[in-house]
């Protein structure tokens, strides 16, 4: 900003007036913030200096402080740094507790646990430290005492020493001493004895004798933490020396002076030990503290002396100081000294604790201390030390920085004490600060420069500005300015106008106010040549730092220097130069600094400039000390003092001041300057006035010095005010001051004359009521006693003082010493009342009787007389004859002439009370009365007691009990009465005096109790398992207390703490009758307790004693573990286990059996074998060798057989094997004979090798060995002799060794070689499906030709079967047929031979036979058998089972088991079985499906007049008269409407079967419709009943004409007049309906049969899949069903007419209906209108040709997946088509509400861009399904977890409306739901939606089966609808058991329901509506398919015919479900309809 103008400038001077009132006027409305109540930290609870503890106890150390804000607590060491946690051995809880828990010993840590901490408290205000805290802990350590020998001269005093360890000296103290004689010494205050334990802990003996040495002694101590105490280790004992001459005094201690400390108020032993002979003298004396002179210690009560031993009980202070004790006899003498500190606790005291100062005032703080010793005295501020030590801190100007908290701390060596007190300010002050400033700036030359700095403070700163340290001024180019702006801050700035290079340098603002300053500082720099501002000579003080800035202005410099003569600085060690032009001169002395100094400045250009600076260095004055004489002056004496200054600068000025004012002529003394340098004091003749301190002032131009010296005059004392005599009112609070000065101050003292009259004085008793403060004698509530004559003193050791004698009287009003008293009498008898009162006479004495005059005149029985006494009068009232009228409060009243007084008698005439009355009874019970009665007039004796009297109603009055109960109560109860019994009551009042008369006597009956005796005879047997049967017999009769009801049977598991569960048991009545109860359901062989209590109508009796019983035993529920087993030998094998957990046992186990045999025989039961044991493991014997053998082990009680274990395997060893089965011997030449053999029947292990041995017959050659491989199984022996006999035999070899010799067989070579076959006869057996080899090796020459024959029939090669080159047959895949007899031909010229094989094939089960057996309503028994052909051993069957609407279930059957109950089934349901079997090669053939049900059927109809019963504004539903079918209803929903009505209400939807329901709120003489759907889980029955309300006065109404009759079912629809009866729908829907099943049941049944052999679609070899045919029947009051079960078609479907269905209220799923009701005979109305919609989002729809497009992806086991079929046209009419995004059933059964295997089916329009869900694209499962659905691309389904935007994808219209934009998918199956969001519930149901909004992520499932009739209708669908709403309502959907599994056994869902419409057509009840089939939501998880979805194409060309469609069908090429779009007339599947695929 620029140089202002002068207009301008008083602009802003204006502004800046205005800002300034205006905050003036602001801050004086701003009131200080009330904050009286805000204050610093005080401590509440300080910890103690001292915090010892034990490792094993721990300790907390407490502190607490208040304050506002609350003080946060800080743990500090004394460093002053925070304390922190240590883990286990310190921490700091959140209360502010320093906690240190107990440790181990080895955790002990100096740092933690030896340490000095201190409490800080600190908030806002500051913050203050507590007292020094030592913590000291102590680890527990062994420690001993031990006591040593004394010696000691006989007849001297002794002294033993318990010597305890220095570790623990501290904390252990001696508690008592004894020795071995059994004598005990403990301290005692007595000190006569001989014994003495002193306060220190030793044992003092007096007098020693020879019998003291026998002894031995110990001490015992205790430690204070621990609480220990412990005998010492060692005895001691005394060594007694008999005196040998004379012996002088000798200290056994060695030491002539010690120190003694102790604590106040404890007692302390001053030890002088010394043996002489003779015996010493003991003195003890005391030092006068500070001089050498001692005085006799004096001896009394509290100080004693023992022998030497000097004993001072409850030390105080005044003992502390030096004692001597001397020690003398006729010898010599001894002394010894010993310095007594007695400790007295330190505290502080801070005067005053808080103060409020305002600014630059002064503030002192006394620091008030008491205790003793005192060493320092220390001060902080906020936790930091001020270094002051003295009690007074004076703060001589507060500043801002001065508020806070201060403390005083006192201290010595044992401990500290502290006190706070907090400074506040007065008013508020806030230094200032600078808010703004300007920055360091760098310019050019020229243009104008605008400096700002803004600044704030309370009070408002003021701001100046300097250039290089230099004040601005105003002048033409520099204006400074400023303002205040309203928020209080100053903003002051400084104009340049056109800067020079010469403006450059150092820029400074600086703020100050009165109670700060602040400042800020920047560079200007200005482009130009160097150039230095004039500096001003400097002065300073010698001694003082010189520092000075060189003013250097222009831009840029690169140097500046100091020169001193032409020499640049620094020349020594005390400059300093800086680079910025600083000059800084330390400690300046005038001869070596003062000078002229130069400062060059210069730039880079070599420009320079100067300037100089002159220094001149200035000395203080020095004064010489001085003092008067010493110690005090005497008046009158001549004083002179003489001030010399020798150092400093003249001129000086020497002045002199006393007590800080200047000295005059007037006070008598006088100066005189001597010389330029001296002056002289002179007092003439001193006087009192002079006393003070006297001070030199020396000042020069360098400043000040002084010197100050006391002086003080002796002056006697004088008064400033004497006392005078002084009377004073009795009782007041009585001061006579009596002052008096002088030097020293004088002490002035009271005391008090003895006796009447002055003369002999005694001094003041101190007591609570008299003291002397400063003089002044305070006498509280002065009494008579008081009165006298008083002395007052005043002494200072200067002359003989002054004293005053003055009478102190006391002005005392009539008094009574005893105010109120009660005097009682007895009525008729003489009484006297007194009163004596004291005080100054006369006195006159009236009476008044309750607060009346009393006058004797009027009545002659009182008489008055008075007494003169020496203190008073006394007045006598007496009564001749007392009434009771004379019960009164007498009142005497004393007066004289200082006042009155009055003292009262309450008189009380007694005599014996009057009787109770108003008895009356409060409660009762059988054995107790409670009473009440009131109090009566007592006698004016307080009653003592009353004595309630009762007896029995027949009993005598003389027969009576009693009972007493306190005077002061009147209620009372009576007890010990029995039950049932009638009494009389009375009660009589008595006092001191006598009783009353009886009240009236009360008759009362007890009540009856509950039992009082147990029942008797209990026994607990054992009836089976789980029953025990209890007997037992009632109570005694007196015991029953009323008649018994019953019994309480009560049953528990014995040892538990669980309660017992009772059972009821009626009474019986006949007399000695048992009763019996059986427990059932129990545990098996588990101890029960019984108890059993009897109860009337009170309630039940006592419980009697327990008995225990088991039941019997059950067999074990877990088998025994740790099964193992373990080979011993080849033929045993040892099997071991342990026994199973006790509480499976389920009694107690007698024997195991080991269940075994080998393993490839395990699944055959009969090969099994058994052995018992009683032991935990047994060996088995005699098993085969080298088998692996299977083995399970169980346990058996006597309830039979437990669990078998897992089973186990074990092999056992092998052995040498058997003989081989069978040799041959064949000769193949002349010289060669080939030896076959068969392999052992026992191998016994695994052969090794076969041994073959040749021998030569007849001769005695050795035999031949020849080893042969263990594969090998022939021979050729070679080298033989022709014609010669060889015997051979062959042994077969494991790892054991070699086996038993085959049979010998002969051969002799020839050369005739016939043909022969080496093989051997065998049995082959093949695996299914492997490959088969059978052997015929054969010999012979020539070479024989080998053929084969096949079951007789000769064998030629094919693909399967061929003939290998070693004659071998192989066989590859057999299969069953191949199964049979092979035989081997071989044949030569000279012989032929033959083999014959059987070769057995192992193969898999063929389908057993499923027969059912039996059904029940929840059960199936089928009959299972084998197949004929199976050749392999049958295994087991498994046993296959699913309900319609449900999984495949599977149980596994034994083999052995021809039946099989399959349980748990539902109630009248179909179910599916078929079986498998298996054998050791794998699962067989499933057989033939059984299509059964389970028995009981759906409700059946109740009678009208038995189920409604009708009133005038109700209807009563008796659900009873309903008939269940067999199975059990589970729910009815309930729904009405007025007969002339369209929609239907629901009432509810879970009425219970057992209940009666009500039906309110209908509307008196009106016709209803009652629409009613019973539940059970065969199905569900509808109902519909007309029924008239009757009219209000209960009459009935005329029937309506309905042109059939009144009262049945179904209610008939309103037809116009014009139309013809036979039109009516009722008629015509049936009629259409039938011949629209009959037509359609021809066509199915012609396509089925031309399908009949296709294949079973689970797989299987079935030809045919059966399905359950539903049939629907209707009529006026038929039930709907739908299921048939003899009906069956092959191809499984038979379309059902249309049905009327029970409705889904507010909700219209059929989609289809606007698409098919755009023309027609109705009105336009079958666009539904939704009232909370936009009206114009959806457009009337008119019904063009509506392109059908079908692809059904249809998947199945055997089943095809098709490509895009042509869609068909469908015209309006067709009514029956499947809708887009319609989802439907496609079904072999209609499945249950399993929420987990449902899948939902959804139609929508094709998408070419639509992806696939990864794993199950095409198919819509619910969350969680597990992802096996067969996927392909061209199935358009809707996974339910995604969504997927509509598009058009093709080209045409894609959509036939267009979806509302908060809908997320508008694939809805209602129609309603198009338009309007029913609530969907997640998988854990209850969220609620409430209208139209996106959250409903899948609309595709809003309408499934499951929630229209399981949620909706409640029971084992899902949990009822909480409201279950008409139209426009929102229900809360609780989607049934689709989303909660587990609501009850599944159950079939209902058809849909038909609905009405939101916008008043009439569907249901229209021409059409019963044609229409509805398109719905539901799911399916068929057990061995998965199914695509049916899409609808918009283009025109995928129309098909009729014809086409059959074609297909017979190609098999469109899915059945493709049948449903081609319906001709309306007629034909519907969208719901099941079929088999």
């Amino acid at each position: 900003m620029a140089y202002m103008m002068p207009n301008e400038r008083l602009k802003w001077l204006t502004l800046c007036a205005a800002v300034v009132v205006l905050a003036s006027v602001g801050n004086t409305l701003a009131a200080n913030p009330a904050d009286s109540d805000q204050k610093g930290p005080v401590f509440l609870k300080e910890p103690t200096n001292r915090i010892d503890f034990s490792n094993s106890t721990g300790a907390e150390i407490e502190c607490k402080s208040s304050g506002n804000p609350m003080p946060e607590i800080i743990w500090i060491r004394s460093d002053g740094t925070a304390v922190g946690d240590v883990p286990g051995l310190r921490q700091i809880s959140s209360d502010g507790k320093l906690v240190f828990p107990p440790f181990r010993a080895e955790d002990y840590r100096q740092e933690v646990h030896a340490q000095v901490y201190a409490c800080l408290a600190r908030n806002q205000f500051g913050s203050i430290i507590s007292r020094d805290v030592h913590v000291r802990a102590v680890v527990s350590q062994h420690y001993e005492e031990d006591i040593h020998k004394a010696f000691v001269i006989r007849g001297n005093s002794a002294i033993l020493k318990c010597d305890i360890p220095s570790f623990v000296a501290d904390f252990v103290n001696v508690i008592s001493w004894h020795t071995d004689q059994e004598e005990n010494f403990y301290p005692d205050t007595e000190y006569d004895g001989k014994y003495l334990v002193l306060p220190s802990g030793e044992l003092h003996i007096r007098e020693v004798g020879p019998e003291d040495g026998y002894k031995s002694y110990q001490c015992r101590t205790k430690h204070r933490l621990t609480g220990e105490t412990r005998l010492s280790a060692t005895k001691g004992r005394l060594v007694i020396t008999e005196p040998v001459g004379s012996v002088g005094p000798r200290l056994t201690s060695g030491d002539d002076s010690r120190t003694t400390k102790v604590q106040l108020s404890h007692s302390v032993t001053l030890l002088c030990p010394a043996q002489a002979f003779p015996v010493p003298f003991y003195r003890w004396y005391k030092f006068i503290e500070g001089t050498t002179r001692k005085q006799a210690v004096v001896l009394n009560d509290r100080v004693k002396q023992v022998s030497g031993t000097l004993i001072i009980k409850d030390a105080v202070v005044e003992d502390s100081g030096k004692y001597l004790c001397v020690v003398n006899n006729s010898v010599g003498g001894e002394s010894v000294e010993t310095v007594l500190t007695v400790t007295a606790p330190l505290s502080a005291k801070i005067d005053p604790p808080t103060q409020t100062i305002d600014f630059g005032r002064p503030a002192v703080f006394t620091c008030q201390y008491t205790g003793n010793p005192i060493k320092t005295v220390s001060w902080m501020k906020d936790g930091k030390a001020m270094g002051h030590s003295e009690p007074v801190l004076r703060i001589e100007s507060v500043k801002k920085e001065d508020k806070g908290m201060y403390q005083c701390f006192v201290r010595n060596d044992q401990e500290s004490a502290e006190a706070s007190a907090e400074l506040k300010l007065g008013g508020r002050f806030d230094p200032p600060v600078i808010r703004q400033a300007f920055q360091e700036e760098t310019m050019e030359p020229g243009p104008s420069v605008f400096l700002k700095c803004v600044a704030g403070g309370n009070p408002t700163p003021e701001i100046s500005w300097e250039l290089d340290g230099k004040k601005i001024a105003n002048n033409d180019r520099f204006q400074v300015g400023q303002y205040v702006t309203v928020n209080g801050d100053v903003v002051s700035y400084l104009n340049i106008t056109s800067v020079h290079a010469n403006d450059g340098g150092l820029y400074k603002c600086i703020a100050k106010s009165k109670v700060g300053v602040a400042e800020h500082s920047a560079k200007l720099n200005v482009y130009g040549l160097p150039y230095i501002r004039q500096m001003e000579k400097k002065a300073i003080v010698a001694g003082e730092t010189l520092m000075v800035t060189c003013p250097v202005a222009g831009y840029p410099i690169d140097s500046i220097v100091w020169e001193r003569d032409n020499r640049a600085l620094p020349i020594n060690r005390k400059q300093k130069v800086f680079p910025n032009g600083t000059l800084i001169i330390e400690n300046v002395e005038r001869n070596s600094d003062q000078a002229t100094y130069t400062c060059v400045a210069k730039n880079q250009e070599g420009y320079s400039a100067r300037g100089s600076l002159e220094v001149q260095v200035m000395v203080l004055p020095r004064i010489i000390p001085f003092a008067f004489e010493e110690g005090p002056a005497q008046v009158g004496q001549y004083l002179t003092l003489h001030c010399s200054v020798p150092g400093g600068d003249l001129p000086l000025l020497i002045e002199w001041t006393l007590n800080g004012i200047a000295i005059g002529d007037e006070l008598g003394i006088s100066t005189e300057r001597v010389g330029s340098r001296g002056s002289v004091l002179t007092i003439e003749a001193v006087e009192a006035p002079h006393a003070g301190n006297f001070t030199c002032h020396a000042s020069n131009l360098a400043g000040q010095q002084r010197y100050t010296t006391l002086l003080n005059v002796y002056v006697p004392p004088r008064w400033i005010l004497e006392p005078t005599d002084k009377a004073f009112a009795q009782g007041s609070d009585a001061k006579v001051e009596c002052k008096a000065d002088g030097f020293p101050k004088p002490q002035v003292t009271w005391k008090k004359a003895v006796g009447d009259t002055p003369g002999e004085y005694k001094d003041l008793k101190k007591s609570d009521n008299i003291r002397v403060e400063e003089g002044t004698l305070h006498i509280d509530n002065i009494q008579k006693t008081n009165e006298g004559y008083y002395l007052c003193e005043a002494i200072n050791g200067i002359g003989s003082g002054l004293s005053a004698v003055i009478m102190v009287s006391v002005q005392a009003p009539p008094e009574f010493t005893e105010k109120l008293r009660n005097q009682t009498a007895r009525r008729g008898e003489p009484a006297v009342l007194q009163c004596e009162a004291k005080g100054e006479k006369p006195i006159g004495i009236l009476w008044n009787m309750n607060n009346m005059r009393l006058d004797p005149k009027n009545d002659n029985r009182y008489t008055i007389r008075e007494e003169i006494l020496s203190a008073g009068v006394m007045s006598s009232l007496s009564i001749k004859r007392t009434e009771r009228s004379d019960s009164a409060l007498f009142t005497c009243v004393a007066t004289n002439a200082f006042g009155s007084d009055d003292a009262s008698i309450n008189m009380i005439v007694q005599e014996v009370p009057e009787m109770p009355y108003a008895l009356k009874v409060l409660d009762k019970s059988g054995r107790s009365v409670q009473l009440s009665w009131a109090q009566p007039y007592d006698g004016n004796s307080p009653l003592n007691r009353y004595i309630i009297e009762f007896k029995r109603s027949r009993a005598s009055w003389d027969e009576i009990d009693r009972v007493m109960v306190p005077g002061h109560t009147t209620e009372a109860q009576v007890q010990k009465l029995s039950p049932a019994t009638t009494y009389n009551i009375r009660i009589v009042a008595e006092n001191e005096i006598g009783s009353s008369q009886s009240s009236e006597a009360v008759t009362i009956i007890t009540a009856e109790e509950a039992p009082s005796g147990k029942p008797q005879n209990i026994k607990v047997e054992p009836v089976n398992q789980t029953t025990l049967r209890v007997t037992w017999k009632p109570p005694a009769r007196s015991d029953w207390n009323g008649e018994i009801l019953g019994y309480y049977v009560g049953y528990k598991l014995s040892n538990t703490n669980s309660s017992y569960i009772f059972e009821t048991i009626n009474f019986i009545t006949e007399e000695g009758k048992e009763h019996n109860l059986e427990l059932n359901n129990l545990r098996v062989y588990t101890q029960y307790s019984v108890v059993i209590q009897a109860f009337n109508k009170i309630g039940a009796g006592p419980l009697s004693d327990e008995e225990k019983q088991f039941t019997a035993e059950g067999t074990p529920s877990q088998p025994p573990s740790d099964t193992a087993c373990t080979t011993l030998t080849s033929q045993t094998i040892r099997v071991s286990w342990v026994s199973p957990p006790l509480e499976s046992a389920n009694g107690v186990i007698k024997t195991y059996k080991v269940v075994y045999a080998p393993s490839d025989e395990w699944y055959d039961e009969t090969k099994r074998h058994y052995k018992k044991t009683a032991s935990s493991d047994t060996v088995l014997h005699g098993l085969k060798k080298y088998t692996n053998y299977t083995m399970q082990v169980l346990a058996t009680t006597a309830g039979g057989d437990g669990v078998r274990s897992v089973p186990i395997h074990c092999q056992t060893e092998p052995d040498v094997p058997e003989a081989p089965t069978d040799v041959k011997a064949l000769v193949m030449g002349n010289a060669a004979i080939l030896v076959s053999w068969r392999p052992p029947a026992q191998p016994n292990g695994i052969i090794t090798q076969y041994t073959v041995y040749s021998k030569a017959e007849g001769a005695e050659t050795e035999t031949k060995t020849q080893k042969v491989p263990h594969y090998q199984m022939s021979f050729e022996a070679t080298e033989l002799e022709k014609n010669k006999p060889y015997e051979f035999w062959v042994t077969a070899s494991t790892t054991i060794g070699e086996g038993q010799q085959s049979k010998s067989i002969v051969a002799m070579p020839s050369d005739q070689v016939p043909a022969k076959i080496a093989s051997f006869d065998d049995t082959f057996t093949a695996t299914f499906k492997e490959d088969a080899k059978m052997p015929c090796l054969a010999v012979g020459a020539p070479q024989p030709e080998i053929t084969w024959k096949i079951k007789g029939v000769e064998f030629s090669a094919n693909d399967r079967m061929r003939l290998l080159p070693d004659g071998s047959l192989l066989i590859k895949s057999v299969n069953r047929q191949d199964a049979g007899d092979y035989s081997c031909h071989a044949e030569n010229s000279i012989a032929k031979d033959s083999i014959t094989h059987k070769l057995i094939v192992l193969a898999p089960p063929q389908s057993p036979h499923v027969t059912l057996s039996a059904t029940t309503t929840d059960a199936l028994t089928v009959r299972l058998k084998p197949h004929e052909g199976d050749t392999a051993p049958l295994h087991g069957y498994t046993l296959h089972y699913k309900p319609e609407f449900g999984e495949w279930e599977t149980a596994e059957v034994s083999v052995d088991s021809q039946k099989h109950n399959i349980e748990n089934l539902l109630c009248g349901s179909r179910y599916q079985v078929y079986a498998t079997g298996f054998n050791n090669i794998g699962a067989g053939e499933a057989s033939d499906i059984l299509n059964t049900r389970t028995k009981g059927q759906k409700p059946k109809l109740p009678e009208k007049p038995r189920f409604i019963e009708v009133s005038s504004n109700s209807v009563s539903l008796h659900f009873k008269a309903w008939k269940d079918g067999g199975c059990p209803m589970s729910h009815f929903v309930v729904e009405s409407k007025k007969r002339d009505q369209l929609e239907w209400n629901q009432i509810s939807n879970n009425v219970k079967p057992d209940n009666n329901y009500v039906v309110l709120d209908l509307e008196p003489a009106t016709w209803y419709n009652l629409r009613i759907t019973a539940h059970n889980s065969a199905g569900f029955t509808v109902a519909e009943y007309d029924f008239a309300t009757l009219t209000v006065t209960g009459g009935t109404i005329a029937p309506l004409d309905d042109g059939m009759g009144h009262g049945n079912v179904h209610a008939r629809i309103p037809m116009p007049a014009w139309m013809p009866e036979w039109l009516d729908l009722n008629f015509m829907v049936p009629l259409i309906a039938t011949v629209v099943v009959v037509a359609v049941g021809i066509c199915v049944v012609c396509v089925a049969l031309s399908r009949r052999r296709s294949d079973d679609m689970r797989g299987g070899q079935k030809d045919v899949y059966y399905d359950v045919v539903y049939n629907q029947t209707m009529g006026p009051g038929a039930t709907l069903d739908k299921r048939r079960p003899d009906l069956r078609d092959e191809l499984g479907y038979i379309a059902p007419p249309n049905r009327k269905l029970p409705p889904v209220p507010g909700s219209n799923y059929n989609t289809c209906d606007r698409i098919k009701r755009g023309r027609g005979g109705l009105r336009s109305n079958h666009s539904t209108w939704d009232p909370r919609r936009n009206p114009n989002l959806y457009e009337e729809l008119k019904a063009p040709p509506v392109p059908m497009h079908g692809n059904a992806n249809i998947y199945g086991h055997g089943g095809h997946a098709h490509g895009n079929v042509e869609c068909h046209y469908r015209h309006p009419g067709m009514e029956d088509e499947i809708c887009p995004y319609a989802t439907f059933h496609l079904l072999g059964f209609r499945e249950e509400m399993d929420p987990t295997k449902a899948m939902n089916f959804q139609t929508f329009p094709h998408q070419n861009g639509h992806t696939p869900v990864p794993g199950h694209a095409g198919t819509m499962l619910p969350p969680g399904h597990p992802g096996h659905v067969h996927s392909r691309s061209g199935s358009q389904s809707m996974p339910r977890a995604n969504r997927y935007q509509r598009k058009n994808s093709q080209g045409g219209q894609s959509s036939i409306y267009t979806p509302a934009p908060e809908y997320d998918d508008p694939a809805n199956c209602a129609e309603e739901d198009q338009y309007r969001r029913y609530t969907r519930v997640n998988s854990q149901g209850g969220s609620l939606y409430s209208g139209p909004g996106p959250e409903y992520d899948d609309p595709a499932n809003c309408a499934p089966e499951e929630d229209q009739y399981g949620s909706q209708y409640g029971g084992p669908y899902g949990q009822p609808y909480d409201h279950y709403g008409s139209r426009g309502s929102m229900g809360r959907r609780s989607i049934g058991s689709a989303r909660n599994p587990g609501n009850g056994s599944p159950e079939p869902p209902p058809p849909p329901p038909r609905n009405h419409d939101m916008s008043n057509s009439s569907f249901n009840d229209s021409k059409e509506s019963n044609e229409i089939s509805e398109a719905e939501c539901d799911r399916d998880h068929g057990p061995r398919g998965n199914y695509g979805a049916v899409k609808r194409s918009p283009q025109p060309k995928d129309q098909r015919t009729t014809e086409e469609m059959r074609k297909l069908i017979e190609r098999n090429e469109a899915g059945p479900k493709q049948l449903q779009l081609q319906q001709t007339n309306g007629a034909g599947f519907t969208a719901y309809d099941t079929m088999a695929v």
